[in-house]
């Protein structure tokens, strides 16, 4: 694995969290494009952590085999074993059953229908393992750890393979009827519009997510703009080509920022309308992007179309944990469940 960083284990401490007393954290954070593994100790420092490519096999039990062994080789790393921790933490896109801790269909990861991620991770650590909407994870980070600590109403979007929302509503995360809230990249925001992974047309996913915008870019992007240059052909034309080619005034690109701002406006609106948060913490892409590209032309839409008695004071603002943020993910995955499993 790559990416590997370790810090002085501090062993025989515990803190307290809302009240619970705390130990060692093992965070997995499962995404379409890379995997993260974490270990955080009582005071919440991250003191290890790697990363690597995903690979997926389409044999759920070969991948999740390979996950447990590169998270096992990080613990023995850092000179604990399996006893030292409370729990795992597994951040993984949705849809999740929560009540049964089980991956049901993501559209990002083939072949991992009804799969019994929970239990059979479990196995493979010997760790009780604490399982969250990979969304709801990074809220939950933005709330305890980044942009939205001392905030009680909180949204967060993500825009990566695919587009994620998490939801922190008066001091809790919501999670909704069977704990299936807050998949909001498969709202439909053009009716018969753009064909999204999941199926279905017009959702937000198929005009935020990285795979949409990736498949879109290497279908359109002219082969004269600044754009197709920084990638060197327009059949390996990224997103963050686009970010590049925009911060250099390239055309093409700004259009192609001025879309993404547009749809990523509506849905702000429309969640600020229903939630009324005090902050909406933004990651990957438009934190990429940055306040001249993203932040300030998204505000100032959302400001023409949101009621001044609902926007006055909301923040819109950028992920507060940058490349950290997938680490803290999984690690509050499992606090939070540990949190929960106690107060129960």
């Amino acid at each position: 694995m790559s990416g590997v960083c370790y810090h002085p284990v501090r062993r025989n401490h515990q803190r307290f969290f809302q009240g619970f007393p705390i130990g060692f954290q093992l965070g997995i954070d499962l995404g379409g494009s890379k995997l993260a593994i974490a270990i955080a100790d009582p005071d919440g420092r991250l003191i290890a952590h790697k990363t690597r490519p995903s690979r997926f096999s389409g044999d759920p039990e070969a991948d999740l085999s390979a996950i447990a062994a590169d998270a096992a080789d990080l613990v023995s790393e850092s000179g604990l074993t399996a006893s030292d921790f409370d729990a795992a933490g597994l951040s993984v896109p949705g849809p999740i059953d929560h009540e049964r801790g089980a991956i049901l269909d993501p559209p990002n990861l083939p072949g991992w229908q009804e799969v019994p991620l929970r239990a059979r991770m479990s196995e493979l650590l010997g760790l009780p393992v604490r399982l969250e909407n990979d969304a709801n994870a990074a809220a939950l980070a933005e709330w305890h750890y980044g942009a939205g600590r001392g905030a009680h109403n909180l949204v967060y979007l993500t825009m990566s393979t695919g587009v994620g929302a998490g939801l922190i509503l008066d001091d809790r995360l919501y999670r909704g009827h069977r704990g299936r809230a807050s998949e909001f990249g498969h709202a439909c925001v053009e009716w018969e519009g753009e064909r999204c992974g999941c199926g279905r047309r017009g959702c937000l996913e198929a005009y935020l997510g990285g795979a949409a915008w990736t498949r879109r870019l290497r279908e359109i992007t002219p082969t004269t703009s600044r754009v197709c240059v920084l990638a060197g052909d327009r059949g390996l034309v990224l997103p963050e080509h686009v970010v590049a080619a925009a911060g250099e005034g390239d055309a093409f690109a700004r259009e192609e920022m001025g879309r993404f701002n547009h749809y990523l406006a509506r849905a702000i609106a429309a969640l600020t309308f229903a939630l009324a948060p005090e902050v909406v913490v933004l990651g990957t892409i438009a934190a990429a992007a940055g306040e001249k590209l993203c932040f300030e032309p998204v505000r100032a839409l959302v400001d023409a179309q949101v009621w001044p008695t609902l926007r006055d004071g909301m923040r819109i603002v950028p992920s507060g944990l940058g490349d950290k943020l997938p680490y803290y993910a999984g690690v509050c995955a499992a606090i939070d469940g540990l949190a929960g499993s106690l107060s129960d």
